[in-house]
């Protein structure tokens, strides 16, 4: 049974669409990357899956559980840590741990102390006398001491320095390969997530235009440079023309190994994919 499943699922503020018609499964396991840009509705699908909205159509289960009809029950089956984590004042750290515990049944206070034992934060500690990154890691801690078979990361590294960010991802990584978390890792910056990640969710304007896993994703995409003539790969294959760091402009194409042009990598490809959904510009045509 996958542990997160989605059909069809559409959600709407008014006449403004978050989510338009998707669809998609997660097995157990891995770390899947969440991206695209800001707005594209990777924090509206991650609320829906806890159960903080409803959608207005469409089906989405966890662990085979309507989040909508049985909140409760889903909540038990995922650990969160929010974009912007915020602690207590007035608690510490250890504080923090043991209210999780008398909220959460089951949840494993030594398994999550170990975490902060092993970055050497000091279980004392109050909030203001951690960092960022300390902070977040204090988040990613109570998440993983649930147990929760299912991690949702809402953009958890946009406000950590390099290092912290590192030190976070490693964690991760480590939840899932050495406990078996299935983990759903939202970010707009592709090279936080790429060296982790097992599988691409590309989501823009409210839909999927990528979802795979990474090492597919890439075998079956090429960047050729071009001068927006017609290529000689079939124009059917093109997802669209788009400007490199160095500005030149280079088409991304659906082909397999051994096609003309260049091996692209992961963020050619989210660039491309991207620069699909977006209108022509400057003589750039998708």
């Amino acid at each position: 049974m996958p542990i997160l499943a989605t059909d069809r699922l559409e959600k709407r503020y008014g006449r403004t669409s978050a989510l338009r018609g998707v669809t998609f499964e997660l097995e157990p396991g891995g770390v899947t990357a969440l991206v695209g840009p800001n707005g594209a509705g990777k924090s509206t699908l991650l609320k829906l899956c806890i159960g903080f909205e409803r959608p207005t159509s469409g089906r989405l289960e966890v662990a085979g559980v309507d989040p909508a009809r049985d909140r409760a029950r889903v909540i038990g089956s995922i650990g969160y840590v929010p974009q912007d984590p915020t602690l207590y004042r007035e608690l510490s750290v250890s504080d923090h741990l043991r209210l999780a515990a008398a909220l959460r049944p089951g949840f494993d206070l030594e398994h999550a102390g170990d975490r902060l034992d092993d970055l050497a934060i000091p279980r004392e500690s109050r909030p203001r006398q951690l960092s960022g990154g300390q902070a977040a890691q204090v988040w990613l801690a109570i998440a993983l001491g649930t147990r929760a078979p299912l991690l949702l990361l809402d953009e958890p590294l946009a406000n950590l320095d390099p290092l912290a960010r590192r030190e976070f991802l490693q964690v991760v990584a480590d939840a899932a390969r050495s406990e078996g978390v299935t983990v759903l890792l939202s970010s707009h910056v592709i090279s936080d997530v790429e060296p982790i990640a097992d599988r691409l969710l590309l989501v823009a304007d409210g839909r999927i235009l990528v979802n795979a896993t990474i090492a597919t994703t890439r075998a079956t995409h090429r960047v050729l440079g071009t001068t927006l003539a017609p290529s000689a790969t079939k124009a059917g294959d093109l997802v669209s023309v788009f400007p490199e760091r160095d500005g030149r402009l280079v088409e991304l194409r659906r082909v397999g190994d051994g096609a003309d042009g260049e091996a692209a990598s992961l963020e050619e490809i989210v660039l491309g994919y991207l620069a699909s959904v977006r209108p022509a510009r400057a003589g750039v045509a998708a």
